[in-house]
């Protein structure tokens, strides 16, 4: 127990000193948003680029970890999306925000830390196959559903559809520090020496201030309503979808390493960008800002428990 607890505590530790100093008024809202402009637009980016560029591809991106994940994904998605529609009463629109909150797990901030923690940096390959591919499949879905129900809503044409999703995609700064690293390792590219070692520094800053600009995030999206959607949210990401993921890797026989990376990723808390979805279409926005707080809590729970389950 207390090995677990020395893996998982460190991280929500600095999490919660995000949100303790937003609270106290140390740590501005405009401070906040810097750093998660940083974060998620500089440092972030290029730590994926970093991990796609030196990554052994053939090694890592095998359908088997893969199907793991992402149909546990996919399941979660269509869940939340009927769940909201049919069980929950809300329109389409509302309906897809909140399949967006169930498919969206905080793979990077919460499940490369957690996974570092527990298993060392050199177990994070599966870890990177899943995330290399997170932004663009997550975005891409969430994007089309929504697209085709506002298409529906308005009686316009969906033919815009492909041009909207590739747009939106292209603009995302974790997509293109993917997309450039993916461009290093097929070519076969370097940088020099100081470029490299300064990209360095920079990739060492971005979990530990992501980690601590989300607990100020978390402080702004504080509960106020939907309690009932949002402990279902909480309940497909956090056991749902890593159920789905163990049943597959379980099934695929997935190697040790490959298999805790997939079930710890697939059983982490909706992410931020579960919010950053619903605010930009202004869709189901108290449900996800408050199911990305409280699952991100409970989790703190469910993943000493995933833990303690995994070989």
């Amino acid at each position: 127990m207390q090995a677990l607890l020395d893996i998982i505590l460190p991280v929500f530790l600095l999490i919660g000193a995000g949100y303790a100093a937003t609270w106290r008024r140390l740590f501005s809202d405009s401070a906040v948003d810097g750093l998660m402009v940083f974060t998620q637009q500089f440092a972030i980016p290029c730590l994926l680029f970093r991990a796609i560029w030196t990554l052994d591809i053939g090694e890592s991106f095998h359908p088997a970890l893969l199907i793991s994940f992402y149909a546990g994904s996919t399941a979660s998605f269509t869940v939340g999306l009927l769940a909201g529609r049919y069980l929950f009463k809300r329109d389409w629109q509302d309906s897809v925000a909140v399949g967006f909150c169930c498919l969206f797990a905080n793979s990077l901030l919460l499940g490369l830390a957690i996974t570092e923690r527990a298993y060392g940096a050199g177990a994070l390959e599966a870890n990177y196959a899943i995330v290399a591919l997170h932004s663009p499949f997550c975005y891409g879905v969430g994007i089309t559903a929504m697209e085709i129900a506002r298409a529906r809503a308005n009686g316009t044409s969906a033919k815009a559809l492909p041009g909207m999703v590739t747009r939106a995609m292209l603009h995302n700064a974790l997509v293109i520090g993917i997309l450039l690293g993916a461009v290093f390792n097929f070519l076969s590219l370097g940088l020099p020496g100081p470029v490299e070692d300064a990209l360095d520094m920079l990739v060492r800053t971005a979990l530990p201030a992501a980690l601590f600009g989300l607990g100020g995030v978390l402080f702004r999206y504080r509960p106020d309503g939907d309690f009932r959607i949002i402990f279902f949210v909480c309940a497909v990401t956090l056991v749902l979808h890593p159920t789905i993921t163990w049943t597959l890797g379980t099934a695929f026989d997935l190697s040790a390493p490959d298999f805790r990376s997939a079930v710890i990723t697939a059983a982490m808390a909706p992410g931020v960008n579960a919010y950053v979805f619903a605010n930009m279409y202004g869709r189901a926005k108290r449900v996800a800002a408050s199911s990305v707080l409280i699952a991100t809590a409970l989790s703190l729970g469910t993943t000493w428990v995933w833990l303690a389950l995994l070989p």
